[in-house]
């Protein structure tokens, strides 16, 4: 299983489109933790990885990823990573 944010050269069918989400609360002692971003990376991809493998998948092209800091007025801040992309599967040669 690969990932990528790039097309793939090589033939293949497309299977469908494949998204995760991870989040992360920032309690108000580290409210400017951006840094812990990195470790949702991490989990969004995974995730991405297990998605795609349950469809049977190679690997996951032209990824996109979307960042939001979701500020709520009675709770602390909220880093939410969305991770997207195309889910191929190689052509088998006969």
């Amino acid at each position: 299983m690969f990932l990528s944010t790039e097309a793939f050269p090589q033939a293949h069918k497309v299977l469908g489109i494949v998204n995760a989400t991870a989040h992360l609360m920032l309690p108000s002692d580290s409210i400017d933790a951006f840094e812990s971003m990195d470790q949702l990376f991490d989990e969004v991809r995974e995730k991405l990885k297990e998605r795609a493998n349950s469809k049977h998948a190679d690997g996951v092209v032209n990824i996109r990823f979307t960042t939001n800091v979701a500020n709520v007025q009675v709770a602390p801040k909220f880093l939410v990573l969305t991770g997207y992309g195309t889910m191929i599967q190689f052509l088998k040669k006969d």
